[in-house]
């Protein structure tokens, strides 16, 4: 981590990819004052490579914008722009978010003041109204898969301990993280085994096995257009839907020990390829049909990805820094 400079309350780190629109409204929301909070503002582009970073830098002189060296993800992205980041504690934010000065400051405060909690995160509201889901369970054996997520979740719908207007849950949406500087050094900042999806739940699992809590305030909120920054056509779909299977692979792989490591791996191989299979027969016969035709693309990755697994001997995407770097 860098040496502050300029010590700030917080630094607030935005990692966007080709996602200017919405960054725009997010940096928009985030233009206020307020004596309660000295805040600053980073921007790390993934080399959208687009020419609209040039623009951004001048109609938003106040934020400091950092070109990543490629498209290495968002874990290695949080990472580039935590080590530029003046602040004793980080909020990590998607593009796709409206901020507000009352929910900063109330996360900040709260963060400020429990030392034992890792992560405050608050509640997402949708565009359209209603909110994004706030508990989050650690990936296991028996949520890995539709069917036995509804089984599991009906028999262990426990109710989480609260205080202060804040759920301890297992996991928050890496769209809204607030880590202090000092927890992020305890953890060794993101996991960059992840390129996307699953890094948000990593760092959760890493914060609670290093004996902190992940808290979600119920009283503040911040709005969120749920991918607005990651699926924008069919491309970018069939790469994303790829990554949340990538990434699942690579959670177990560190996460889960023993036969129960082993079991989710081969049933979540044979689960995958049986639905993607049938589904791209489908696609290939109603491939006219732009749903059906993505179906075909997500096979033909999903072979890709298992056949390079085996003879890598890795379940890391291709795109992760930490396979790029081995």
């Amino acid at each position: 981590m860098a040496t502050p400079t300029n010590k700030k309350d917080l630094s607030i780190v935005i990692v966007n990819y080709k996602s200017w629109k919405y960054l725009r409204n997010c940096l928009e929301s985030l233009d206020f004052t307020t004596d309660q909070l000295d805040f600053e503002i980073i921007v790390v582009d993934n080399q959208s490579a687009d020419g609209n970073i040039e623009t951004f830098q001048q109609e938003f002189n106040h934020v400091t914008f950092v070109e990543n060296s490629g498209n290495n993800g968002f874990a290695n992205g949080c990472n580039l722009g935590s080590s530029k980041a003046n602040g004793t504690h980080v909020l990590f934010l998607n593009p796709d978010t409206i901020a507000n000065k009352d929910a900063l400051v109330e996360m900040w405060q709260f963060a400020k003041q429990h030392h034992t909690v890792g992560i405050v995160s608050c509640l997402q509201k949708k565009p359209k109204g209603g909110y994004e889901k706030s508990i989050r369970v650690f990936p296991n054996f028996f949520t890995l898969f539709g069917l036995t997520r509804a089984i599991y979740r009906s028999f262990n719908s426990k109710k989480l301990p609260s205080e202060e207007n804040a759920i301890y849950t297992d996991w928050v949406s890496g769209s809204v993280v607030m880590i202090s500087k000092e927890w992020l050094e305890q953890i060794n900042g993101w996991n960059e085994d992840y390129w996307m999806y699953y890094e948000d739940t990593d760092l959760s699992k890493r914060v609670q096995i290093s004996n902190g809590k992940v808290a979600l305030l119920t009283s503040c909120e911040i709005t969120h257009n749920h991918g607005g920054s990651s699926r924008i056509n069919m491309k970018t779909a069939s790469l994303t839907k790829t990554e949340v299977l990538i990434s699942k692979h690579v959670y177990i792989s560190i996460h889960f020990k023993g036969i129960e490591k082993l079991l989710s791996l081969f049933l979540l191989i044979l689960f995958t390829l049986v639905s993607k299979i049938i589904l791209g027969f489908f696609g290939i016969l109603l491939f006219f049909i732009p749903k059906m035709r993505l179906n075909v693309y997500l096979l033909s990755k999903t072979i890709r990805y298992y056949l390079r697994s085996i003879m890598k001997g890795t379940w890391l995407s291709p795109n992760s820094m930490n396979l790029k770097t081995s």
